[in-house]
C-alpha cells in the first residue's frame, strides 16, 4: 500500500464525512454525492447491481445488469414534488466494478413531477475502501416541483448512500 493509500484509509471502518447539502451547489439541474465506503469496490458493486441487495438499501426491483433492461421500482408517493411513487428505470451503461448509469422516469405520464433523470454511480478504489460518486442529473431548473424534488432527493441520497448502503455492505457475507 502506498503512503497516499494509507493516508486515505480510515482506522475504524466508518464512512468518511464530508457530504454537505448535495443539492446546494451552483447547478440546479444536478445532485452530487461523494461518499467514502470502507468496503472494496467489488463488494460495493454487488450492492449496486444485485436485486436482493438493492431491495435492502433502495427499493425492491427486478434489476438486471444488461444495457437496455427496463425495470420498475415502487416508492412512497410524494405529492409535494408531484412524484407518483412508481419509477420506471432503465440500465443505460455500465463498466463492471467502476460505473453504473440508469435512467429514471415517473411511471405516471401525467405526473406533475416531470421526472426524467439520469443517475450515475462511479466507484474508485481508495485505500482499503471505495469512493462512491453519485450524480443525479436532469432536474428542470424552471420547475418548482423538480427543484423541491432535487432538495428532497439530495438529502435522501446522503442518507441512502451514507447510511443504508453502508449498513447493507457491513451485513453482506463474503462472496
Amino acid at each position: 500500500m502506498t503512503d497516499d493509500e494509507t493516508a486515505d484509509c480510515t482506522s475504524d471502518d466508518r464512512p468518511k464525512a464530508g457530504v454537505q447539502d448535495p443539492s446546494a451547489g451552483d447547478d440546479p439541474t444536478t445532485v452530487r454525492v461523494d461518499q467514502f465506503l470502507a468496503h472494496p469496490p467489488a463488494k460495493v458493486w454487488r450492492a449496486l447491481t444485485e436485486p436482493e441487495l438493492i431491495a435492502q438499501w433502495l427499493m425492491p426491483c427486478d434489476f438486471r445488469l444488461e444495457i437496455g433492461h427496463r425495470y420498475t421500482m415502487q416508492a412512497r408517493a410524494m405529492p409535494a414534488t408531484g412524484f407518483s411513487g412508481t419509477v420506471q428505470a432503465e440500465v443505460l451503461a455500465f463498466e463492471p466494478e467502476s460505473m453504473l448509469r440508469v435512467g429514471w422516469r415517473d411511471a405516471d405520464p401525467g405526473s406533475a413531477s416531470g421526472a426524467d433523470w439520469t443517475i450515475t454511480w462511479t466507484l474508485r478504489p481508495e485505500g482499503r475502501g471505495t469512493r462512491l460518486f453519485l450524480v443525479h442529473e436532469g432536474f428542470d431548473p424552471d420547475n418548482p416541483l423538480q427543484q423541491r424534488a432535487r432538495h428532497v432527493m439530495g438529502g435522501g441520497w446522503v442518507s441512502v448512500a451514507g447510511r443504508r448502503l453502508d449498513e447493507v455492505l457491513r451485513g453482506m457475507p463474503p462472496k
